[in-house]
């Protein structure tokens, strides 16, 4: 077995994702708020599902949705969870998601 094996293994390193699934028009300005309001990074991808507004593509047309993941303290996902909801919602097809994940690799996350 190798070192790597023989490991004790690491106690779970907890924090919050936070899932936005929104419109793509809403990129550069969500990107700014997450980034002013303490998220020190993200991951954007296409999505594509069907909801209460029907089905969406994740075609590169300007009316797709993007998903937005935050992986952060809980303080900055409420803080950031909160201003999207008051800023957003009643104009922008938006969900937020938020749910605890164990981080693997914690040294880019913070301690």
């Amino acid at each position: 077995m190798s070192d790597h094996e023989n490991a004790a293994p690491e106690q779970p390193f907890v924090r919050k994702l936070l899932t936005v699934v929104t419109e793509r028009a809403l990129e550069s300005r969500l990107t700014r708020d997450l980034q002013r309001l303490g998220a020190h990074g993200y991951t954007i991808t296409n999505a594509r599902g069907k909801g209460s507004r029907g089905v969406r593509n994740a075609g590169w047309e300007a009316d797709g949705n993007i998903r937005v993941d935050v992986v952060c303290d809980e303080a900055t996902a409420r803080r950031l969870a909160g201003h999207l909801q008051e800023r957003y919602y009643e104009d922008y097809a938006m969900i937020l998601l938020l749910s605890d994940v164990e981080v693997m690799r914690p040294e880019k996350f913070g301690s």
